[in-house]
């Protein structure tokens, strides 16, 4: 089956290429270390005799944020790791946090036969560990080729992903032959790895990474400055859209309107999942009527309406203005949610919508304790935060509850932790098969 996803993947690669390649330059940053995308690597220093080299791979903003204590780790238990993303952003946010930890940080290659033999060659890895949802049939290939051990932490499998791999099982197996473990980020995800062919044995629940960030607290009057920045009044309240997709913006304009006209003192912060889609938010904001500043101009002049965080890396800072949160991409069209787990570990009330399959079991004990709610639709979505802007102890006791589901659901770092460390020790290990 590799053999034909060899012979298949370089048509399939330039066809998708101008796509590719216009998401590319309409992001921004990709320009600097392009060539890493076809198998070139920053320059590595020889391997040391007794110290295990560990390529870990992460994709988003998200994953580099969860990944600070296991590369902490790493590095305490005597490795040397080579970082790669696939992403501006997540590059940036890597250079920016981990410079110090890691061996090199670079580009992960696209999952071409030639690209990828390349890289390996260069990184002679002893253990590869994969954030999420990575796993590429190539670079598992190689790994699988040289013996070297690949695992998965905090890995997800959304419901889109499995109703497709049940359909096309060779698929299913392309993506996992040559994972030697899989570290599931809930018992739900555990399962389904199962049900895909992953043998049980191979399959640990450590639980997700992402209830054990660090969120480094504002001061009083750190926010105070935050908000004059963003232009938001020095008093109300804050109504934040996370991690917003197309639509939902419009939706809480709805609800910003709609809680002044009930005599509510509130202000919108947007932080759209790309920042790049502010010129498609731009004119939403201009029908509408209200003032609005975006961030990446600067310092607001002055107090505005909304408020556009239309930059990265910033929303655990600004979740600690907002008094309610929505989490975005859960609102018809649009399916699999983006994360609550920040909200929650800040104690912030939470509204989202009903597409939440990527964090499933996550919204639903959110929703049992009490922390979190679900609107079926934008007319709910706006009802919903009239009520709760309206009522103080109501959002009280759901930022408690969400505090108290945070607490009592941490400790998947140091499971990783000692995962990864039994690999380190086992090493070198006997082929995969």
């Amino acid at each position: 089956m590799i053999w034909l996803y060899r012979l298949l993947f370089p048509p399939a690669m330039l066809l998708a290429a101008p796509y590719y390649l216009w998401r590319m330059r309409r992001r921004g940053g990709y320009r600097r270390h392009f060539l890493q995308r076809f198998g070139a690597t920053p320059p590595l220093p020889a391997k040391s005799s007794g110290t295990p080299r560990v390529w870990v791979q992460a994709v988003s903003v998200g994953e580099m944020l969860a990944l600070g204590p296991l590369l902490e780790g790493l590095r305490a238990a005597g490795a040397e790791v080579y970082l790669t993303t696939t992403t501006s952003t997540g590059y940036a946010e890597a250079r920016s946090r981990y410079s110090a930890l890691v061996l090199a940080l670079g580009y992960f290659p696209t999952d071409c036969w030639l690209f990828s033999r390349r890289a390996w060659a260069a990184v002679q890895p002893d253990l590869v560990v994969l954030m999420e949802s990575e796993r590429w049939p190539e670079h598992l290939a190689q790994a699988r080729a040289r013996g070297v051990p690949v695992v998965c932490v905090n890995a997800r499998l959304s419901d889109r992903s499995q109703r497709r791999l049940h359909r096309l099982r060779p698929l299913a197996g392309l993506l996992f032959n040559g994972v030697t473990r899989v570290l599931a980020a809930s018992a739900q995800d555990a399962e389904r790895f199962c049900a895909l062919g992953v043998p049980a044995a191979q399959v640990t629940l450590t639980g997700s990474l992402k209830l054990d960030v660090n969120i480094p607290l504002l001061s009083d009057g750190e926010k105070a400055k935050l908000r004059a920045a963003l232009g938001l009044p020095s008093s109300g309240l804050v109504l934040l859209g996370s991690s917003t997709w197309p639509g939902e913006e419009a939706a809480l304009l709805q609800a910003l309107v709609a809680a002044r006209a009930h005599g509510i003192a509130v202000s919108l912060l947007l932080v759209p999942r790309h920042a790049e889609r502010r010129e498609e938010i731009r004119p939403v904001l201009e029908r509408s009527g209200l003032r609005c500043h975006f961030r990446l101009k600067g310092d607001a002049p002055g107090e505005v309406d909304v408020a556009v965080a239309d930059t990265t890396g910033e929303l655990r800072k600004l979740t600690q203005l907002a008094d309610l949160v929505f989490v975005g991409k859960s609102l018809a069209p649009h399916e699999g949610g983006q994360t609550p787990v920040e909200a929650a570990i800040l104690g912030r009330p939470i509204l989202h919508g009903p597409r939440m399959s990527n964090f499933r079991e996550i919204v639903r004990a959110l929703d049992t304790g009490g922390a979190a709610r679900e609107v079926e639709h934008a007319g709910a979505l706006v009802t919903a935060a009239v009520e709760l802007l309206e009522d103080a102890g109501r959002r009280g006791r759901m930022a408690a509850a969400a505090s108290a589901w945070a607490g009592t659901n941490r400790g998947a770092t140091a499971r990783t932790l000692a995962a990864l460390q039994d690999e380190l020790k086992e090493l070198p290990r006997p082929r995969a098969v």
